[in-house]
């Protein structure tokens, strides 16, 4: 759509801070009031309005995306939508090596390898780890153990937390982004290992490559706006 205000600005609202165009506050697309729990979240939001030409792009606007998500999606049932983010701690990435070649199998330990020793620190569990794709069951005392560490999370974190989880298939590196045991590039690295082998070894393909920069992109997004809840 084409732009309609002057000016984007947060300020002081009533359960949260609201984001104003113009002086007036922006509702979500089920038109509830766009209110989120920090000044850094609504600042950051209101200079994606703000930066925006002469038509609005949803696209570059990433956090307001997420803070929709977060009203309207998330909000209504947490924990409904906590289930279902839980439910990749059943069939990590991290859980799922390949069976050659070998660089490719050295890189995947040396990535993964760390998160999920971070995991069995964090939450004292263990997991099962095999080679190929054929499924291989969790214990049930880790999926109940992640299943409670996301259910804990407000609907803001979840949305936040979703887009880390579906685009890197891996809940434990989307936890340890969350609780800054690991930088969003540090797991990225690791969530991405197999791609980049792929680009390395065959060239550069340009959709491939295109694909890969547009997830890591959301990526890094969804990890901003969860350090802006803070």
């Amino acid at each position: 759509m084409k732009r309609f205000y002057r000016e984007a600005s947060a300020a002081p609202g009533e359960g949260g801070v609201a984001i104003l165009l113009d002086g007036r506050p922006v509702k979500t697309p089920a038109r509830n009031p766009l209110l989120v729990p920090t000044d850094e979240l609504a600042e950051a939001i209101a200079a994606e309005w703000n930066g925006q030409g002469d038509e609005i792009d949803p696209r570059a606007m990433p956090l307001t995306g997420l803070a929709n998500a977060a009203i309207d999606r998330v909000a209504p049932d947490p924990a409904a939508f906590a289930r279902g983010l839980a439910a990749y701690g059943e069939s990590d990435l991290l859980c799922y090596r390949s069976e050659g070649p070998a660089p490719l199998v050295r890189r995947q330990e040396e990535q993964w390898g760390k998160l999920l020793a971070w995991a069995r620190r964090r939450y004292d569990v263990d997991f099962s780890t095999t080679s190929g794709l054929m499924h291989v069951p969790q214990p049930q005392a880790t999926i109940e153990q992640l299943a409670h560490a996301v259910g804990a999370l407000d609907a803001f974190r979840l949305a936040g937390l979703s887009p880390l989880v579906t685009i890197g298939g891996s809940l434990i590196a989307a936890l340890a982004v969350l609780e800054k045991a690991m930088t969003a590039e540090e797991a990225w690295e690791a969530v991405s290992v197999d791609e980049r082998w792929q680009l390395d070894q065959w060239g550069a393909d340009a959709e491939a490559k295109t694909a890969l920069e547009n997830r890591r992109r959301d990526f890094m997004a969804a990890a901003g706006f969860l350090a802006l809840l803070d």
